[in-house]
């Protein structure tokens, strides 16, 4: 029986967070000495996958095609990284051999009776030496590539079926070895997709890790977080070591409304292409992420980058909070470089071969102590201390930050209390939703922190007597350009949390008092 000698598989390539076709092409020429090769521009890793394809088709027990095995990663001037190209080479050397059939038999009305057909589904997959299947990054962007190509369905580890099944639309069919993928394509074992995923109960089920009540004391920098999470400000606070600053960034996503269903998606292919969704978990990222990287995080770390651009953490924080603890502890040039991602929500990589742009929209938090020492400042030298301390921020990071607020030590009375008394996240999530009800009826999708300055003169109306205190404000405290409108967003924020139509000088006061590096300067 003659056996195609030129067979393809289809499978995807990851750039950034999106998933990219590629076509895996195995020829095999029987005549001539044997040999292997893999073109396409692979790295590494995917070189290496050839050994690594050998040991689990025999020890799966199947004979390894003999001859001159010629694999082509289509198309050839994108580069192929990792072991995600081992199942489907496997595929295509035991298509060539005549174990799974290049195309399967169907019925009158196009239908496949029994299995898998490979020609019209994807596969990607990393080969142990024994055959078993580990997982893989970007599940999740291949299943949205497979709907977007109308592929039938995609076959992957079992630990990722949970991941791909959030997709809609594409038969998820998980594995654990190489006999099983060889199974399914050939109708031996029954063809049963993985069920799936419901996103809304995942949501629903979702909770903060914090909550504000268990936090004593500190209820003007609740307040503070009210506004920022209703109008979605970026947040500074200064204030002595152990005053609650981390444990109030980490309550701040339970204040946020629940992510929707496409921005839940959207953040789990993030984490997807990253390799940061647990194996065998639910698949899905339901809570707005929470990033928190050490002040030793490097440029590429924060932002993203390397030779392959990856993204970093203001990717990972995506529809959620960016938290950086002891701010100015940061490298200036790392600081300096989110002022870019703060105003247009992206950020944009750019390398010899590629240029990839990455989401960011989040929320910055960041905390710090007012001096090196963790203390509030008691005497001139002290003070001196903190003014320099304070100037290691760029004025225009610091212009790019809503809202300065101060976490002062909470009193010893407070401390001792059995029970926090303050503001519970409940509470403070019902006025975030209602101002947030009110913000969309107004203006749509975007939030008072995102608007222009020619959207707020449209859409921030402002009494005379709160005009006439915000130039006060800003001809005394001498502010920008960009702070003169971060006033106005934060102003109109207070007057939707309070319910007004336009913004009063009660409101402008307020957000005044939140620019205290203004102030202090």
């Amino acid at each position: 029986m003659l056996f195609p000698m030129l067979s393809k598989v289809q499978s995807f390539v990851l750039a950034g967070v999106d998933a990219l076709p590629c076509e895996v092409e195995v020829d095999l020429i029987e005549s001539g000495l044997p040999r292997e090769q893999v073109v396409g521009l692979p790295d590494a890793a995917v070189k290496e996958s050839l050994d690594r394809v050998r040991s689990a088709i025999t020890n799966a027990g199947f004979a390894y095609p003999q001859g001159r095995v010629l694999i082509n990663l289509a198309p050839a001037d994108v580069r192929k990284e990792g072991p995600v190209y081992d199942l489907p080479m496997a595929v295509g050397l035991l298509m060539t051999a005549g174990v799974i059939p290049a195309e399967r038999y169907r019925t009158k009305d196009g239908e496949d009776p029994s299995g898998v057909d490979p020609a019209t589904c994807l596969i990607a997959g990393e080969l142990a030496l024994d055959g078993r299947l580990r997982p893989i990054k970007g599940a999740i962007s291949m299943a949205a590539l497979a709907r977007v190509r109308g592929a039938r369905a995609i076959i992957l580890p079992e630990t990722n079926a949970a991941e791909a099944a959030v997709v809609e639309g594409v038969e998820v069919y998980g594995a654990r070895t190489l006999a099983e993928v060889i199974g399914l394509l050939n109708g031996l074992i029954p063809a049963e997709p993985h069920p799936p995923v419901d996103i809304a109960s995942l949501i629903e089920r979702a909770s903060a890790a914090v909550d504000f009540a268990e936090i004593k004391g500190q209820e003007g920098v609740k307040r503070a977080m009210t506004i920022a999470a209703a109008g979605a400000h970026n947040l500074l606070m200064i204030g002595p070591a152990g005053t609650g600053k981390t444990m109030m960034a980490k309550a701040l996503p339970g204040v946020l409304p629940p992510m929707s269903p496409d921005e839940a998606l959207e953040v789990t292919r993030i984490y997807s292409a990253a390799g940061l969704l647990s194996s065998g978990g639910p698949g899905l990222v339901s809570t707005r992420p929470v990033r928190s990287p050490h002040h030793t995080a490097s440029s590429a770390a924060i932002i993203g980058g390397g030779s392959s651009p990856k993204p970093g953490e203001v990717t990972l924080a995506h529809r959620g909070v960016l938290f950086l603890d002891e701010a100015p502890e940061f490298p200036r040039a790392v600081l300096d470089a989110m002022r870019q991602p703060l105003e247009d929500r992206v950020i944009t990589i750019a390398r010899s071969r590629t240029t990839l742009t990455f989401p960011a929209s989040f929320m910055l938090v960041m905390a710090m102590n007012p001096t090196p020492k963790g203390a509030t400042p008691t005497n001139d030298f002290s003070r001196r201390e903190m003014d320099k301390y304070l100037g290691k921020l760029s004025g225009p990071l610091v212009d790019r930050v809503d809202i300065h607020v101060e976490a002062p030590a909470v009193p010893w009375k407070e401390l001792s209390a059995e029970r926090a008394s303050g503001t519970s996240s409940a509470e403070i999530r019902e006025r975030v939703e209602r101002a947030r009800e009110i913000q969309r009826g107004r203006q749509g999708d975007r939030l008072n922190g995102e608007l222009s300055g020619k959207h707020l003169d449209e859409l921030a109306p402002m009494t005379e007597p709160a005009k006439e205190l915000l130039g006060q404000a800003i001809t005394e405290l001498r502010l920008s350009a960009r702070a003169y409108d971060k006033l106005r967003r934060v102003s109109r924020t207070i007057a939707d949390l309070e319910g007004e139509e336009a913004a009063t000088p009660t409101h402008v006061a307020e957000a005044v008092q939140y620019r205290l590096l203004d102030r202090s300067s």
